[in-house]
């Protein structure tokens, strides 16, 4: 076993040991779940918010704090599913509230109080232990109101833990070449953390440096890796069969992890006072184009099994201009931009031009039969079969691709997915083919 899978391995079965004795089976006198209902709660004396309420007689509250995109029927389907279990839910909408817009930097202007008034309010209505559930890049909010409910709040018995999905703790997916920032209220947080990462991810084989920032302050950290979804499973409108099923049984997988982070949360947790440094946000999305690489131009060692079995060494393509692709079969942009890059191919056959494909972490039987039914290619398609390459590639997004010129130096870097045959790639191609 790899060094990171024996990491996940250590981690998940210290929890799932756990998990196992928490399974619930329901009784014939479980009731079925009750009405939902609505409640307007001022978070500040010119913002209000609107709590959807999922009821139930249980002693577990949930408080979803959904990431920009969650659609509301997603969150109604699986917080029906923790109604039945006994645990209440409520929803809202932060970013309506304060009137932000539905964007991934939006969600990072949710004040810290925000938080502490839905924690504030629930203390005032229940007596029953509370959790935060927190998907993708709201993640970081959460955890800055949870950080500033603790400086002061005498009421800490009663906070069960954090549930996260797919946390992103990056301030974004850095320029190629240069290193990615965590934020900053990653490193002083003390919790009971409880992630719940879909395999086909990148944030997956990032749990390496995150977990570990996350405990560097006393966090109790449990993994439970989500085998064969990808990330936003349960509300992709291309979900797999098996995403669209795991989906109507998530509720219970969730109440198992508030379950097992109970057992965690009964020691003191001392917090740091820290003013915590604003960090300058993008506003909008990142310009995707194929744009000069920042870092250090020697590329890292990449040696790899081919598809049709003979290892490939990048170092073989003296005098060729080499674009190395990281990709995967579940990914959509990579799927998608796959046939320009075979244009390319075409485009500039008898060029020393050549295109490796660095497939990430996937059978080979799967790649196999990807590549005969979905898309068909014939350039180099390597296996990355542990992920090691695409780790020492600082790879930080599926696909990522990097521009090799006939030096053997990385020129060109790109995070995310394009059309390679349009005329602006080609030319800088061509221009690189035709250097001496």
């Amino acid at each position: 076993m790899n060094d990171y899978r024996r990491f996940l391995h250590t981690m998940t079965t210290r929890c799932a040991r756990a998990v196992l004795g928490l399974l619930i089976v329901l009784s014939p006198g479980v009731s079925m779940a009750q009405s939902l209902s609505y409640e307007t709660l001022d978070i500040d004396d010119d913002t209000e918010t609107t709590l959807t309420i999922f009821p139930a007689d249980g002693e577990q509250l949930l408080i979803w704090i959904p990431s920009y995109a969650t659609p509301n029927d997603t969150v109604t389907t699986i917080a029906r599913q923790l109604q039945k279990l006994g645990v209440e839910v409520w929803h809202t909408d932060l970013l309506e509230a304060r009137f932000l817009p539905k964007s991934e930097s939006s969600i990072y202007q949710i004040p810290d109080n925000d938080i502490i008034a839905l924690l504030n309010h629930a203390h005032k209505v229940h007596n029953k232990k509370i959790y935060f559930y927190a998907e993708s890049r709201a993640t970081i909010p959460v955890l800055r109101g949870l950080h500033a409910w603790q400086q002061t709040s005498q009421n800490r018995k009663t906070f069960g833990g954090l549930v996260l999905n797919s946390p992103y703790f990056y301030v974004e997916t850095p320029d190629p070449g240069k290193s990615a920032q965590l934020w900053p209220i990653v490193g002083v947080s003390n919790l009971p953390v409880f992630i719940l990462q879909p395999e086909y991810s990148p944030r997956f084989w990032q749990l390496r440096d995150t977990v570990p920032a996350l405990q560097q302050s006393g966090s109790d950290v449990f993994i439970q890796t989500l085998k064969n979804v990808r990330g936003r499973f349960h509300f992709r409108p291309d979900a797999t069969d098996a995403e669209a099923h795991f989906t109507q049984t998530f509720g219970q997988l969730i109440f198992q992890s508030m379950k097992l982070l109970n057992s965690v949360n009964q020691k003191p947790r001392a917090t740091k006072h820290l003013d915590l440094a604003q960090v300058p946000i993008r506003e909008g999305k990142k310009d995707r184009y194929l744009q000069q690489y920042l870092g250090d131009p020697i590329p890292p060692s990449l040696k790899l099994p081919t598809l049709d079995g003979p290892s490939i060494d990048l170092r073989q393509f003296e005098n060729q201009v080499v674009l190395v692709n990281f990709w995967a079969t579940w990914c959509p942009p990579c799927v998608h931009e796959m046939p320009s890059m075979q244009r390319l191919s075409e485009k500039l056959i008898g060029d020393p031009f050549v295109i490796l494909g660095v497939n990430i972490a996937e059978e080979e039987s799967v790649v196999k039969t990807f590549l005969q039914h979905k898309v068909n290619v014939d350039f180099p398609i390597l296996l990355d079969i542990h992920g090691n390459t695409m780790r020492q590639w600082n790879v930080m997004a599926f696909p990522t691709s990097f521009v090799i010129d006939k030096q053997g130096k990385i020129r060109y870097a790109l995070f995310g997915s394009v059309d390679w045959d349009t005329a602006e790639i080609v030319n800088k191609i061509e221009t690189l083919i035709k250097e001496k």
